[in-house]
């Protein structure tokens, strides 16, 4: 039985935690190492760190940030946001980061997934995938889901593994913060066009949640934020839960 995982997601704005709806109305609500060495204790398997308006606002991933942050885990640390190199990934790496993840560079510039896997490793390589409903498919997003690439998000999924690309983190944008459960159909159409980890995200708002998309699709993994956070549930509540249900996770 293939055990799943469970991620808590830093999303950082200005070099604090942050939250928003749709990836609208972020609302600050900590320090990024306190929040990750809570998590580390609670039982996190990772820990993602994504920098949401580094890509936006044309900069680089705040790397004394990341630096921080991972001094406190002995988890692996996960890091996106302002990666448009591989130059740039080396050094998120270098700061501390077990593993990079690429969205927006990656669509403007497909090679650079390649050039990374190859430099450092599929292992060290995630791609990000945000992705909205249009007609009967998702297409990618960009620039905290502002911008519309017109690429279908299975196909790009499957063309990401080619290049190189160790797994795939996907989230709905139409289910960001809404905390009304995962996009299951979109999680399901994108793990099962993949031989790779796919780690979903968007929408979590219960341990119920939770389970339903680790159940429903080929999942590996289940990102959250807000019922961490907010201290609704823990990361142990989950997984104690999960066993519970017969979901296999690392106690």
């Amino acid at each position: 039985m293939t055990v799943k995982k469970i991620i808590p997601c830093l999303d950082m704005k200005d070099g604090r935690v942050v939250k928003g709806v749709k990836f609208r109305d972020v609302k600050e609500v900590g320090d990024p190492p306190a929040f990750a060495s809570r998590y580390e204790k609670d039982g996190a398997d990772e820990v993602a760190f994504l920098d949401i308006s580094a890509t936006a606002e044309g900069r680089q991933t705040m790397l004394r940030a990341v630096a921080a942050t991972a001094e406190v885990l002995t988890i692996p640390l996960t890091v996106g946001g302002g990666i448009r190199s591989k130059d740039d990934a080396d050094e998120v790496l270098k700061a501390g980061a077990d593993r990079v993840s690429i969205n927006s560079a990656a669509v403007l510039s497909p090679g650079i997934v390649k050039e990374c896997a190859d430099a450092f490793g599929s292992d060290r390589l995630i791609i990000a995938i945000d992705a909205k409903k249009e007609g009967n498919g998702w297409i990618v997003y960009t620039h905290m889901g502002m911008r519309s690439s017109g690429i279908d998000a299975v196909e790009w999924a499957q063309r990401m593994e080619d290049l190189g690309a160790g797994g795939i983190l996907l989230t709905s944008v139409d289910a960001d913060g809404v905390k009304e459960g995962y996009d299951i159909p979109l999680t399901a159409a994108v793990a099962s066009a993949v031989s790779i980890p796919v780690t979903a995200s968007g929408g979590c708002g219960s341990m119920e949640h939770i389970y339903d998309v680790l159940t429903k699709t080929e999942a590996a993994s289940a990102l959250a934020a807000s019922i961490f956070h907010y201290n609704e549930c823990t990361v142990s509540d989950v997984k104690r839960y999960l066993r519970g249900k017969g979901v296999s996770v690392r106690l």
